[in-house]
């Protein structure tokens, strides 16, 4: 197995394993959608694609802003997290949405196939973002949006994560929230992708951690850093260095509270 496919199958179980996603404490999923989906003009008989549709939560509610009228598919690679979507779909009753289970950077769409394109919280998780973004550009008809969210590059911890593998490898490594991490990013990116009218909302947000939970896992760690190769060679000393260092990063941050993590959030959208 390739590190990108060890890569992709933690991400398979790491989402997999949370069932009760749409409600987790101290999360914002539901709001993340719906500020996202009122973020761009929807109106009846738009075609929509939502990427990485996890438990539907956009793809839902944009199936009733289109109406009988519109179509959305949902696309994702988790089929536990799916398997959460289909419930919902039932309940609701809808026969608008299609959901596919595959992983969307190897599945293609036909150009010019949908007026939106949306990701809620997941683009940060794809390999290439750039080719991603390009992908998408191919599959809107003109004047089309993408809608996409995702954090600033200094949000959960990521700086403190980046700079004690850096002490503990010998060498920076690039973070998952890096490529998107700013504003001028996320333009430069979309300008690449050949995207025009960018728009950006920044929306903050946080919330407390216990001090119990202190402890870095090597699944959260190559998640971040993408898979990064270096991290499948790390000997038991240097793994216990990691655990060791960011304990002791982690309790200087702490408060009677509990240690402040930072969830910003930014909103993206742009039109082809």
């Amino acid at each position: 197995m390739t590190d990108l496919d060890n890569y992709k199958q933690q991400l398979r179980e790491f989402y997999g394993s949370r069932t009760t996603y749409d409600h987790e404490e101290g999360t914002r999923h539901p709001l993340e959608a719906k500020l996202l989906l009122e973020f761009v003009p929807l109106h009846s008989g738009q075609k929509i694609l939502d990427v990485a549709t996890g438990t539907g939560l956009l793809a839902i509610a944009a199936a009733e802003k289109v109406g009988s009228e519109g179509y959305v598919v949902g696309i994702d690679m988790t089929p536990e997290m799916l398997h959460q979507a289909r419930q919902k779909i039932t309940a609701a009753k809808l026969q608008n949405i299609e959901l596919i289970e595959a992983d969307a950077e190897y599945f293609n769409f036909s150009d010019s196939s949908f007026d939106v394109v949306f990701c809620c919280e997941a683009i940060v998780l794809f390999p290439d973002i750039l080719a991603t973004l390009q992908k998408w550009y191919g599959y809107l008809k003109t004047g089309g949006y993408v809608a996409f969210t995702c954090p600033p590059e200094t949000a959960f911890m990521a700086s403190l994560q980046q700079r004690i593998c850096a002490r503990v490898l010998g060498v920076s490594l690039p973070h998952i929230l890096e490529p998107l991490g700013t504003p001028e990013k996320c333009r430069k990116l979309l300008d690449r992708a050949g995207f025009r009218d960018i728009e950006i909302k920044i929306e903050p947000s946080g919330r407390y951690r216990t001090l119990s939970d202190n402890r870095l896992s090597m699944t959260v760690i190559n998640i971040n850093f993408k898979g990064n190769p270096l991290f499948s060679k790390l000997s038991p000393e240097q793994l216990n260095q990691l655990q060791v260092e960011y304990k002791a990063e982690i309790e200087k941050l702490a408060t009677d509270r509990g240690i402040w993590i930072d969830t910003t959030k930014l909103f993206v959208r742009a039109r082809k």
